[in-house]
């Protein structure tokens, strides 16, 4: 993991690696006849650096050292072995505010890089926690060569700045940094700050991303009939993602009949029955790395709708709706939260822990919270290319059955736009 030899990124036959979608996908002519046009990603690269580098800037940061791995996507688009890297620190990136973008892979996976022109430099990674160490002594060790050679890269590139912002690291790794000399700051604020906004060619990216997960939906929809469990309805929505370059889904929240009400039962082996709710969240990291956060309620075939039912779905809808005509830009932040739709006393304890979100790679700043819930809202309003999902749940707290409904929008110059298409009726057809 430490040893290896230094790569610089300058071969233009390694072009074709930094596209992940290629013509064999069934994507591509999916999005063809969905007229989904395709997103430019060296557009989307520089404009991700560049949002990271201002905010570099306005703090007066020598660099940052990213450890997350959505972070690492952020800024480098290169992705490897992501959902185990969010439990095992093996790999970063250092990112001057002026000088080079330097990223520390897996040392047997450098050649992942090839084809991303915004990496100058591709270093094998020390990996110094405990899977890695074996003792105290040998994290020690490793992390005392680790701290050296960042600490190299601040006073090359730092013109004098020892200010290095981070993201994620152990206190080991920080008191190994201040022995170095540097100076270390949270770099997690300005990440989802620049995370934010998205340039118009993240939205093409994320058009695309939303389109794979309602084909998986689809999927979904087909497959529901009485006698299926939830493991294998939810396991149709993976199966449409991953074969369309799709990469995880974060969760995984899909409920029927009692098991929707409260919500977060992950899915199991229930056998849904006939006329059952059944209620999912999508969270799913579809193509290009952009989320698509999306939620419906559907009634199992082999029985009509009940009224409730119908009503707790009605009501999600109201909720919905009414949210969606508070985006525009411009609106702050505090005027949303007291604006919000106002559920009914017999649904409030049950509520979602958000009106809406953030989403971009995975859902993000800001979030915004019901009047009850006693938090002040964050400072700041809507802008143009911020993208939110409007959540709503309903489920009484007498029991009974629970409606969870979420879209995904996009905040225009003017307005805003939903992105997702899938029908919101209980029962959308095949």
């Amino acid at each position: 993991m430490s040893g290896g030899r230094h790569r610089r990124k300058i071969d233009p036959r390694a072009m074709a690696a930094a596209s992940p979608i290629g013509p064999a996908n069934p994507a591509v002519a999916e999005w063809l006849a969905a007229g989904l046009a395709e997103p430019d990603l060296s557009v989307i690269r520089a404009h991700r650096l560049r949002r990271l580098r201002d905010e570099l800037k306005r703090r007066y940061l020598a660099g940052c050292l990213l450890y997350d791995p959505l972070n690492i996507r952020y800024a480098t688009d290169v992705s490897n072995m992501q959902v185990w890297c969010l439990h095992n620190p093996a790999r970063y990136v250092f990112i001057a505010t002026e000088g080079p973008v330097v990223l520390f892979d897996y040392a047997q996976a450098l050649h992942l890089s090839a084809g991303f022109p915004l990496i100058e430099e591709t270093r094998p990674a020390i990996a110094w926690f405990y899977m890695f160490g074996g003792s105290a002594q040998g994290e020690q060790g490793l992390a005392r060569r680790w701290s050296a050679e960042i600490a190299d890269l601040v006073h090359q590139h730092g013109g004098g700045n020892r200010r290095l912002a981070i993201d994620k690291c152990e206190e080991l790794g920080i008191s190994m940094l201040h022995a170095e000399g540097l100076q270390t700051v949270s770099s997690q604020e300005f990440c989802e700050e620049a995370r934010k906004i998205k340039h118009p060619e993240e939205i093409k990216a994320m058009r695309r991303a939303i389109h794979t997960c309602e084909v998986g939906m689809g999927a979904m929809w087909a497959a529901l009939r009485p006698g299926i469990t939830e493991n294998q309805l939810w396991a149709k929505l993976h199966e449409a993602n991953i074969a369309r370059g799709g990469e995880w889904i974060e969760t995984r929240l899909l409920a029927s009949g009692p098991r929707t009400n409260p919500w977060f039962h992950e899915c199991s082996d229930r056998v849904i029955e006939a006329g059952d709710m059944v209620a999912f969240d999508t969270d799913l990291i579809g193509p290009y790395g952009y989320c698509a956060d999306i939620s419906r309620s559907w009634v199992a075939p082999g029985r009509a709708p009940t009224g409730e039912q119908k009503a707790l779905h009605a009501l999600a809808l109201e909720h919905i709706d009414h949210n969606a005509q508070l985006l525009r830009p411009g609106v702050s932040f505090r005027e949303l939260t007291e604006r919000a739709f106002q559920l009914p006393a017999q649904y409030l304890a049950g509520r979602y822990g958000v009106v809406m979100h953030g989403v971009g790679l995975c859902d993000e700043y800001p979030s915004l919270y019901y009047r009850e819930d006693g938090r002040d809202a964050f400072p700041g309003s809507l802008e143009a290319g911020m993208v939110l999902c409007i959540e709503s749940y309903v489920g009484s707290d007498a029991g009974g059955e629970g409606v969870k409904l979420e879209t995904q929008w996009l905040v225009t110059e003017t307005a805003a736009e939903r992105l997702d298409r899938f029908p919101l009726e209980l029962r959308p057809g095949p």
